[in-house]
């Protein structure tokens, strides 16, 4: 591993511990609580270890940045000390896992997307669906996802550059504040999901290249970025605002695809009879007649 790996990763393991432990209070830990002033809001340092069970100049040495050669049950009471989630948790073990000597490297993202999901999204007419990697590229989409997703597909943005690629549009175009009409939870969600992608896999070049520019080139994104939050992206509601249909509340899946790896399909599914489902056959409709859903500018 290079020395500058190296060091970045110790820099995000040290941050992802110091934040999770900045947040926990002695009284959400059980710990009990004396006279005088704190100087920190959250645990001490020795606090942490004495709830994992270690000593604390070992504690002080993982917050430092060394996990290697990290037990699974010195994770596993490190993740219990901190109340880790579940995706925190997997995000501790990813960072152990590439603190390694072995330096591990994840299978490489898929690239391409077959032919039998292409003619799997073609078939599911009447659901937006699209393809996307951990990067937010949105490698293929059918006929009522591009029409769901034609504002992003519109954005200058990617006029000169592609694929389209939703967490550039979400950052760096205005147009997406008025597109997700929950934009801060939206936001909050994309950042956390690309740090997780990052402790899985440290050596995407992209997708470091991505984070780079969106910290230097969004305040909103670098403050999100801060954070260290991480979560999954399974499944919720979305809040979007067409131009053509106006608000909808869509129920959204997403499901990884083991043949290839680091690719997902989304897809959304409203709920029968609601005006969501007849707002998405209406643009179902427009889309299969030809009409052009109208440019921000028009």
């Amino acid at each position: 591993m290079a020395d500058s790996t190296k060091k970045d990763l110790a820099a995000e393991v040290r941050e992802f511990l110091s934040t999770r432990r900045a947040r926990l209070t002695p009284q959400q830990a059980g710990l009990p609580v004396y006279g005088g002033q704190r100087r920190v809001a959250g645990l001490r340092r020795e606090e942490v270890a004495l709830l994992a069970g270690m000593s604390v100049d070992y504690y002080v040495r993982l917050e430092r940045g060394n996990l290697s050669g990290a037990s699974d049950s010195v994770l596993e009471a490190l993740a219990h000390a901190l109340q880790l989630d579940e995706a925190e948790r997997t995000h501790l073990y990813d960072l152990a896992r590439a603190a390694a000597p072995s330096g591990r490297r994840p299978t490489a993202t898929a690239s391409r997307v077959r032919p039998t999901i292409l003619r799997l999204l073609d078939s599911m007419a009447e659901v937006p669906a699209y393809v996307r990697n951990a990067r937010f590229d949105i490698l293929a989409a059918n006929t009522l996802g591009r029409a769901l997703y034609a504002p992003v597909y519109d954005s200058p943005l990617f006029a000169q550059r592609g694929p389209v690629n939703s967490a550039r549009f979400m950052f760096l175009d205005p147009a997406s504040r008025e597109f997700w009409a929950d934009w801060d939870k939206g936001a909050d969600d994309a950042v956390a999901f690309l740090r997780t992608e990052t402790g899985r896999a440290p050596h995407d070049r992209a997708l470091t290249d991505l984070v780079g520019e969106l910290t230097t080139r969004s305040d909103d994104f670098a403050r999100r970025w801060a954070r260290h939050d991480v979560k999954f992206h399974r499944s919720g509601v979305k809040n979007l605002h067409h131009p053509l249909v106006g608000d909808l509340a869509l129920p959204w899946e997403a499901m990884d695809l083991p043949s290839d790896p680091g690719l997902r399909l989304n897809f959304y599914t409203p709920e029968p009879d609601s005006r969501e489902q007849e707002a998405l056959g209406l643009l179902a409709s427009w889309a299969g007649t030809g009409t052009v859903v109208p440019s921000r500018n028009d």
